[in-house]
């Protein structure tokens, strides 16, 4: 049996809410495609009100803007990451070039992911 641990926290949970709420808007400051997301975002929400969509469909749309979203900040502190590991290890871009890539495609593929959604959705309200 192992030993009882006790886990010394550094930050209480407002602290880490503060932190993670930090993250998130220099995210959106720093980054053009989370802006761009971000419009995308108003765009559909709007349309989901005008058009009267339904709850299922909400939850549709309320799921995958919160996955691109996510992805994008973790593509963010990814970037940041190869950036850091660059520097600290004087490597080629190239050498993180592989890491930038996949983690770009993922957001990617969530976004056409989203775009197949919205058709599917708002098409039959549109037409």
């Amino acid at each position: 049996m192992l030993p009882k641990m006790t886990i010394q926290k550094e930050y209480s949970l407002i602290d880490s809410f503060k932190l993670a709420f930090s993250g998130i808007f220099a995210v959106i400051k720093k980054e053009r495609n989370v802006k761009i997301h971000l419009l995308a975002t108003v765009v559909v929400v709007f349309l989901g009100v005008i058009l009267g969509i339904t709850k299922t469909e909400w939850l549709a749309i309320i799921l995958i803007i919160a996955a691109i979203l996510a992805a994008e900040t973790f593509n963010s502190a990814i970037e940041e990451t190869c950036d850091l590991l660059k520097e600290e290890n004087n490597l080629e871009y190239r050498r993180t070039k592989l890491i930038r890539d996949t983690s770009a495609g993922a957001v990617l593929i969530l976004t056409l992911a989203s775009v197949v959604i919205g058709l599917i959705i708002f098409l039959p309200y549109l037409l």
